[in-house]
């Protein structure tokens, strides 16, 4: 894709851009630079999961539910 040999199906298209939005998401409220090493690491509110594994698997909605936490953390 990136050397235009060929686009995306319809179907991984739609995934690219579900996970760019995820990603820009992540850039409001962690440092840019600590996004890969966040996606690599167990999260509890992800029952310890890796949230790249938990997004290989699929599940970008329950990613996305921690990260709307961290986006409207509540007021102590």
């Amino acid at each position: 894709w990136a050397r235009d040999e060929r686009a995306p199906s319809p179907r991984h298209a739609a995934r690219l851009t579900e996970l760019t939005e995820l990603v820009d998401r992540l850039t409001s409220v962690i440092d840019p630079d600590y996004i890969a090493q966040w996606l690599r690491r167990p999260v509890p509110a992800l029952d310890d999961a890796r949230p790249i594994d938990v997004l290989a698997a699929g599940d970008l909605d329950r990613v996305s539910r921690v990260i709307a936490a961290l986006e409207s953390p509540v007021a102590s």
